[in-house]
């Protein structure tokens, strides 16, 4: 009785789909082609959402009126694939657009306004509290821009198209799911491609790692600083987060140094251009008996594991990256943006 019930609810979705989705004026105007395939897919979405647990007055409500979004699809086919070119584009531009004066004096703000929260979440996690502060302050200019794209419309749409099916897909389900959980419709809103609220989770990223940080029983990372720190954290501990190791340190590498003798021989299954940036593992010990030189910062530990970038050339400034850089990776898996988190971490510190 339930699946039936499921179905009815599902079917009066499909026919209110083809009544709202264009005005009453041009009610005489056939959908096209298109559209018609998109609505049928969504009816089969549905279906399979439902399967997947969330309820079908969620389905039947949420995809109500739904249309078709081309420009979502415009700008994921826009997305650059992977180049088959073997150089690479300098960081200092990129460095100076997202480690500037103004975020970082924003995020020393942040930084001193939250610190008795921020401690207690580091307490708890072992993450630091300026890293907390810098992927906010990376991903949305501390919440000053979130994204507009209605998510619910965009997930449906990259999903419909297919070129990535399987992850826009489930990120759509579990958009779905964060509706039934009482996450407004109008919460729902960010990038065209499904990342939401001040630190940008995708939304089966919010279902499972979100956290509520002032203890009103909700995890809201659209309003409430507090949670958005929390789950950033919560993030991270669950990427493997070593507490007490730094992301990196700055180095100048002298000339001295045979890179062919420290080159990573080794092709990474995950974003293998990233990775192909860096050097093999060694010792902090052992980089050190190199001649690398720190450049303002204390040294790591001997015994802890570092590879080397050197993303200006070699006579720029280089760094020696950790474990803890693969944790950032984790959350965007660019050396730029990881860079230009743990530099901007550094400077909110001070």
């Amino acid at each position: 009785m339930r699946g039936i019930i499921f179905a009815r609810m599902l079917a009066l979705a499909a026919v209110g789909l083809s009544i709202t989705a264009t005005p009453a004026a041009a009610q005489d105007v056939a959908p096209s082609p298109q559209e018609l395939a998109f609505q049928a897919y969504l009816q089969d979405v549905g279906r399979r959402a439902v399967a997947q647990g969330v309820s079908a007055g969620t389905v039947a409500r949420e995809f109500a009126g739904l249309t078709l979004n081309s420009r979502v699809i415009d700008l994921d086919r826009a997305q650059p694939g992977n180049p088959q070119s073997s150089s690479f584009s300098p960081f200092a531009p990129y460095r100076r657009e997202h480690v500037d004066a103004a975020r970082i004096d924003r995020g020393r703000a942040v930084y001193q306004a939250q610190r008795g929260r921020l401690a207690a979440i580091e307490r708890e996690t072992g993450v630091p509290q300026s890293v907390m502060v810098a992927i906010w302050g990376h991903e949305t200019n501390y919440g000053s821009y979130t994204g507009n794209f209605d998510l619910i419309r965009s997930l449906a749409s990259l999903a419909y198209e297919g070129r990535r099916r399987a992850l826009f897909e489930g990120e759509l389900i579990a958009a779905l799911k964060m509706v039934d959980r009482g996450i407004t419709r109008s919460q729902l809103k960010g990038s065209w491609a499904g990342a939401t609220g001040n630190p940008q989770f995708l939304p089966s990223i919010y279902l499972r790692l979100a956290r509520d940080g002032d203890g009103d029983g909700r995890a809201d990372i659209w309003s409430s600083q507090a949670d958005t720190l929390a789950s950033i954290a919560n993030y991270f501990t669950d990427a493997g987060w070593r507490p007490g190791e730094p992301w990196g340190v700055a180095v100048s590498v002298p000339a001295s140094v045979d890179r062919s003798s420290v080159q990573n021989r080794l092709v990474s299954p995950r974003c293998p251009r990233v990775f192909q940036r860096h050097s093999g593992w060694r010792t902090i010990g052992e980089w050190r008996a190199l001649g690398l030189v720190p450049q303002g910062r204390a040294w790591p530990a001997d015994d802890v594991q570092a590879t080397l970038i050197e993303p200006d050339g070699e006579t720029a400034t280089a760094y020696l990256l950790t474990g803890n850089y693969r944790v950032i990776l984790d959350y965007n898996c660019s050396n730029f943006y990881a860079l230009s988190v743990g530099l901007l971490a550094d400077a909110i510190e001070g």
